[in-house]
């Protein structure tokens, strides 16, 4: 699997996301700054969390116009592989590639602590090493992560099984109590209508060994270096 780490003015998670990347493929991922405008040969770009642009006008907003972008949408457009983390996730909102929109969590206040996730599906490339209905414990850290889409934009999303991860308890609860943004209907992360391109807030790539406190997030990596290194 060859991927590619986008790198924004304000981004601060693309090592974290590179280690762990390296660790389930074994090579380094490419660095790409946000300037260029070619990702020839590779499987899966990767978006990741920080403060892109410093967050001004919206988070991600600046970032969604940046050079590299027509490049990301072409490579989705063919069936590459996106994953947006965090802040790689409000820069997919922004540009269109994923529906909804991350806006200011409901307590009005910077979240950084653990969480729990429910996996919805486990048919993906991105969770097929996880169980559907497994709960994994994943860091967070935003002010903006407060998922938002219309009814009709959200029953879409249910009805399409498009809906990656909740937020949950240890026990795969979904209740208000877990949902500590407000997000919509728990929703922590989403697919594109193919499957292949997933945004969500928390980080995966900050649990991929025992070093750091846990792998919970370590399955998400190796499931698709698997998916992708079969694919090529």
């Amino acid at each position: 699997m060859r991927a590619a780490i986008v790198v924004f003015p304000g981004i601060n998670r693309e090592r974290d996301m590179a280690i762990a990347l390296e660790q389930a493929t074994g090579r380094k991922p490419r660095m790409v700054w946000h300037k260029e405008t070619a990702l020839d040969g590779i499987d899966l770009v990767v978006l990741p969390g920080g403060f892109s642009h410093g967050d001004y006008l919206r988070c991600g907003a600046m970032a969604a116009q940046s050079p590299i972008m027509p490049a990301i949408r072409a490579h989705a457009d063919r069936g590459g592989h996106v994953l947006g983390v965090c802040n790689g996730f409000q820069i997919l909102t922004e540009a269109g590639l994923l529906p909804g929109a991350l806006l200011r969590n409901a307590g009005l206040r910077f979240l950084s602590q653990d969480c729990h996730l429910r996996v919805e599906r486990a048919d993906t490339d991105f969770a097929r090493h996880y169980q559907s209905g497994q709960v994994f414990r994943a860091p967070l850290a935003h002010g903006d992560g407060n998922y938002f889409a219309s009814d009709d934009t959200l029953d879409q999303l249910e009805g399409e099984g498009l809906v990656a991860f909740r937020y949950a308890t240890p026990e795969g609860e979904i209740v208000r109590e877990a949902n500590f943004n407000g997000s919509a209907r728990n929703i922590a992360g989403i697919y594109s209508a193919n499957l292949r391109v997933l945004g969500l807030m928390p980080h995966p790539e900050d649990l991929v060994d025992p070093l750091m406190g846990g792998t919970d997030g370590k399955p998400l990596f190796d499931g698709l270096a698997a998916a992708l290194t079969v694919a090529a």
